[in-house]
């Protein structure tokens, strides 16, 4: 068989083991268990709340639960072992299955599920957490939660740290799922410290020598140290042990160091310097002045011209403006000719009408 096989039939048997011991021992307070093979055979440790109910009496109970290990699930001379649980409101699996009690019972889920989670804290633990899933309240499912204090929820300290529990709670309305996380009191989180107060550093500091006393205390290699003479190398020629002795008689000579002499550089006089610049400045002035000139006439040229374009066309728009002037006036002259003419011509039509009337009267 392989070992991936091996490993998957380990889980499966665990799971059922655990789940047969669920239901034989609800009412016991089933928390838990772990298994282990020995050459002795298969050991058990079962967590009860009440380690009375699960032994039994005369120990029939823990024979018969002996002889259901051996012949329903082949485990090899099965030891079991119960050991009570010292707190069950900080064992998940003891908590999870009171909670799924009390909700069968009728407990409305708010107040069990507050009741419960201030248990777990007052029993000492760092945090807690319930989740309840299901139709807690009517027709459609929901999801409740609890949380308390502190808790991890991945990672290796959810893994090794939390307390996790699951049970079922079955009511009329449905099935209500309850899972509980707990973390211990005694529980060593990743990110705990602790603050010392009056406490000196060395006594948690060890003292060790500094870099500079460690190279004073070892010689180089090869060097001899103090009090002792250096050997000679072996195989050496005594010719290069003459040349040596000789090296080391020899004094040091003093070496003269000769100071060369340079020949200072030819500097130009400063009045004659002065000279050039002023004459460098009047050029430079002299070509300003005439630029300047140039760019002023060219301007004064521009602004004239432009000024006898403007005279010429505004001398034209006077003309015009007398001709209309004109021709303005003989057109009223000639209006105010005929008006005369039209009062002449009613004037006599007038008289001639009189002159008819009279006439008529006469006759």
């Amino acid at each position: 068989m392989a070992d991936e096989q091996q490993f998957i039939d380990n889980g499966l048997q665990r799971t059922q083991i655990d789940e047969f011991f669920a239901d034989e021992l609800g009412r016991a307070g089933y928390g838990g268990m772990e298994i282990a093979k020995t050459p002795m055979g298969t050991q058990i440790v079962l967590k009860a709340e009440k380690p009375g109910m699960v032994i039994g009496k005369g120990g029939k109970n823990i024979r018969k639960i002996t002889d259901t290990l051996e012949t329903e699930f082949g485990l090899d001379d099965p030891q079991v072992d119960v050991q009570e649980v010292e707190e069950p409101d900080l064992n998940a699996r003891i908590v999870a299955d009171r909670l799924a009690n009390a909700l069968e019972r009728g407990w409305y889920f708010r107040k069990a599920g507050h009741t419960t989670i201030d248990r777990i804290m007052e029993a000492g633990a760092h945090g807690a957490e319930i989740v309840l899933s299901g139709k807690v309240t009517g027709a459609r499912s929901r999801v409740e939660k609890f949380n308390r204090g502190y808790i991890k929820h991945n990672g290796e300290p959810a893994e090794e740290i939390v307390d996790y529990g699951v049970s079922t709670a079955v009511v009329q309305l449905g099935t209500i799922g309850v899972q509980v996380k707990i973390i211990p009191p005694g529980a060593e989180l990743p990110d705990d410290f602790e603050i010392r107060e009056g406490v000196e550093v060395e006594d948690y500091v060890a003292e060790t020598e500094g870099v500079e006393e460690l190279l004073a205390g070892e010689p180089e290699d090869g060097a001899p140290e103090d009090g002792e003479e250096a050997e000679p190398s072996i195989g050496a020629p005594p010719e290069a042990e003459g040349e040596a002795d000789a090296e080391a008689e020899t004094p040091d000579e003093e070496v003269i160091e000769e100071e060369a002499e340079f020949d200072e550089p030819d500097l130009p006089d400063e009045d004659a310097v002065e000279e050039e610049l002023d004459d460098l400045e009047a050029d430079v002035d002299e070509e300003l002045d005439e630029e300047a000139e140039a760019e002023a006439e060219e301007i004064l040229d521009e602004m004239e011209g432009a000024d006898d374009e403007s005279a010429d066309t505004d001398e034209e728009p006077l003309e015009a403006m007398q001709d209309d002037d004109e021709e303005g006036d003989d057109d009223e002259e000639g209006d105010d000719d005929e008006a005369d003419d039209e009062e002449a011509d009613a004037d006599d039509e007038a008289e001639a009408e009189d002159e008819g009337d009279e006439e008529g009267e006469d006759e």
